[in-house]
């Protein structure tokens, strides 16, 4: 498919319908409305949210990957290495930090196992060696892989639109994180940079592990 201003516009749009829908399922408000209307399909909420979530990526990947057009900027010679070396380093990344959070939960399983009802039960605060460093490695490791990537029109609109949405997801998700554990994420926040890694922002192990008792 030709690429155009249109297209583009659309994209755009497509894109922002996808985040607005996702960001209102993961709400408080949603989670709350679900919770006092339907309560006993609070189980299944996180489940569906998922599937939700992944079938509704869907087109506006689609879209962006059937738009061709000239390529803005390409990764060639040393480069080539450093862009997808950075690449390789986030994906792994990405699956070594895997084994700090629980998937049952994750994926909405446990919550269903258990029956959980209330908002609260949805998620649990964890500090793993990646969140001392930053409070949201996923969103960060994502950028990395993201802006290592050849890019062409299509593809800039699609990383500059999740790149928009992890700066406000990540405002929106900490607001929620912050009714769950007050005084302890804030003190979190304080101490650690919220999607890039700054050298003189983090926790030492002891000081990760003595934070996370106080909850």
């Amino acid at each position: 498919m030709k690429i155009s201003v249109q297209n583009i516009v659309l994209l755009s749009l497509i894109w922002f319908l996808y985040f607005t829908v996702h960001s209102g399922l993961a709400s408080l408000s949603a989670k709350r409305f679900v919770a006092a209307k339907w309560p006993d399909f609070m189980p299944y909420y996180r489940l569906i949210f998922n599937a939700v979530s992944l079938l509704l990526l869907i087109p506006p990947l689609w879209f962006s990957h059937s738009l061709d057009g000239p390529i803005l900027w390409k990764w060639d010679g040393a480069w080539f290495f450093v862009a997808n070396g950075l690449a390789v380093l986030a994906a792994i990344g990405f699956y070594w930090s895997l084994n700090y959070y629980d998937s049952s939960e994750f994926t909405g399983l446990r919550q269903l196992r258990d029956g959980a009802k209330a908002v609260e039960e949805q998620e649990h605060f964890v500090i793993s060696p990646l969140h001392r460093f930053v409070r949201h490695p996923w969103y960060f490791l994502g950028m990395v892989i993201i802006w290592t990537r050849d890019m062409n029109a299509a593809f800039l609109v699609t990383a500059v639109a999740v790149t928009i949405y992890f700066i406000i997801g990540s405002k929106l998700e900490e607001r929620k994180l912050i009714v769950y554990y007050g005084e302890v994420y804030r003190l979190y926040m304080g101490r650690v940079s919220g999607l890039f890694p700054l050298p003189w922002r983090f926790l030492n192990s002891k000081e990760a592990r003595e934070l996370m008792g106080k909850l």
